[in-house]
C-alpha cells in the first residue's frame, strides 16, 4: 500500500512541469491532491511501485504518456450545458453569420475540449434544427482524451447522460436503445471527432464559431493567450468565440472585441 508521503516536493515539480510542457496544464499546490490522485490511481492500475519509475515510464513510452495526460483531464460536461449559449448561437450568431456570409452557405465550428462529445451534439442539434437550405455545417470536436473521444464518436449515452435535453431535440434526434440512447447516424455525420493537444497549433483554420468552455481555466496566463490566440488564427472574419461562463478576456492580450447580447456573452473576431 502506498504512504500518504508517497509524493515529494521534488516529484510534484517534476510531474507538474511535465504535465504543463507537454499539454498547457497548470497544476498549482493547491490543486496539487488532484494530480497525487491520478497518479496513485495509475501506480495501482499498472503495479509499479514508486512514482520515479512511473515518471520514467511515461517519459519513455509515448502511449504512457498519452495515457497519463488522458487521466488527468477533468471530462465534467452535459448536453446543453448552460443553455444561454446555444440560445446565444440560435438567436444571434447563426444571424449575423448568415447576413455576412452571403456567397458561401456553410457555417464551420470548433468544439475545443469537447470531451466526451455533448457539446459538439448539442450545437448540430440546434443548427441541424434552425439552418434552412442550402446552408449547412461542419463541425470538428477534438480532445486531449482518447478515451473521451471514442465515446463521442460511438454516440451512444446513458439515460442520465441525456437529462436535460429538450423533449422534441431527444426525439427527432436520438433512438432509444437498450441501455440508453444512441443519436442518429445522420449527426453523427455531421462531427469529426479529432485528437487535438491545445498547446500546439491544430492547423485548422476559417472557422465561424470555436466554442472552449471551461477549459483554459486550467492554464496558466501564459498558456491561456497563446490558446486564444491560436483561436484567432484558426478563425475567420466576422467569427465568434464562446468560453465558459467563469471565464474572461479581461485584461488579456488579444484582439478579440467583447459582445453583449441579451442572452449573454462572447467575444467575436471583426478585423
Amino acid at each position: 500500500m502506498l504512504e500518504t508521503s508517497f509524493f515529494t516536493d521534488t516529484d510534484f515539480t517534476r510531474y507538474r512541469t511535465l504535465v504543463y510542457n507537454e499539454s498547457g496544464i497548470h497544476f498549482t499546490t493547491t490543486n496539487r491532491s488532484i494530480l497525487e490522485s491520478r497518479i496513485k490511481e495509475q501506480l495501482r492500475e499498472k503495479h509499479i511501485g514508486s512514482v520515479q519509475d512511473y515518471y520514467t515510464l511515461i517519459t519513455n513510452d509515448k502511449a504512457e504518456l498519452q495515457n497519463f495526460l488522458d487521466s488527468i483531464t477533468t471530462n465534467l460536461t452535459r448536453f446543453f450545458r448552460n443553455q444561454a449559449h446555444f440560445d446565444m448561437l440560435q438567436d444571434y450568431v447563426v444571424p449575423e453569420l448568415m447576413k455576412f456570409k452571403k456567397d458561401n452557405h456553410t457555417i464551420k465550428i470548433w468544439s475545443a475540449g469537447c470531451s466526451t462529445g455533448e457539446e459538439p451534439y448539442t450545437i448540430a442539434m440546434v443548427l441541424q434544427n434552425i439552418l434552412p437550405l442550402p446552408w449547412h455545417f461542419e463541425i470538428i470536436a477534438s480532445d486531449l482524451s482518447l478515451k473521451c473521444l471514442m465515446v463521442g464518436k460511438e454516440g451512444f449515452y446513458s439515460d442520465n447522460q441525456v437529462e436535460g435535453i429538450p423533449s422534441n431535440y431527444l426525439t427527432k434526434y436520438f433512438d432509444h436503445v437498450a441501455g440508453g440512447y444512441k443519436i442518429h447516424k445522420d449527426l453523427v455525420s455531421k462531427v469529426r471527432f479529432d485528437y487535438h493537444n491545445l498547446k500546439h497549433d491544430p492547423g485548422f483554420r476559417n472557422f465561424d464559431v470555436v466554442f472552449c468552455r471551461n477549459v483554459i481555466i486550467y492554464f496558466d496566463e501564459v498558456a491561456q493567450v497563446e490558446v486564444i490566440n491560436r483561436f484567432w488564427q484558426a478563425m475567420s472574419l466576422k467569427s465568434f468565440l464562446f468560453i465558459g461562463h467563469s471565464e474572461s478576456l479581461f485584461g488579456m492580450d488579444t484582439q478579440f472585441e467583447f459582445v453583449k447580447t441579451k442572452w449573454g456573452t462572447l467575444y467575436q473576431k471583426s478585423v
